[in-house]
């Protein structure tokens, strides 16, 4: 744990996992950020919940962590939602012009619920047999 950093995650159900960042998230600690998503996707997760309200601070090199995460989940028709009340974290999404890219929202509850959707709708649009 570095500069108050944790990162625990909790199974959600429905393939989704949940991500709880704390503390700042930086160059120091985006290797155990990138462990954490990496072990949810290599352990099935289609969505991920990455929940930032315990974030005091975000830099490019978890930008460029979350947007690996991304890269993994829609190879294989994933997605990752955020959650961030934070204006100034907001403010990094907008002005990197992420908060177009991913989904952010103002509770985990609700980046739950649109995962669950998204995953239905992905169902429902595949051809069956």
């Amino acid at each position: 744990m570095s500069n108050g950093f944790d990162v625990s995650t909790n199974d959600a159900g429905d393939g989704i996992a949940a991500l709880s960042v704390a503390g700042e998230a930086d160059l120091y600690t985006a290797p155990e950020l990138r462990a954490a998503l990496a072990s949810a996707i290599d352990e099935g997760a289609r969505g991920v919940v990455v929940d930032l309200s315990k974030t005091t601070f975000l830099d490019s090199t978890t930008l460029g962590v979350l947007m690996g995460a991304v890269r993994r989940l829609r190879a294989s028709g994933g997605e990752i939602a955020i959650v961030c009340r934070d204006q100034r974290i907001n403010k990094i999404f907008e002005i990197t012009l992420l908060d177009q890219i991913l989904a952010i929202f103002d509770d985990v509850d609700a980046a739950v619920a649109h995962l669950r959707k998204a995953d239905r709708l992905t169902v429902v649009e595949s051809p069956s047999d």
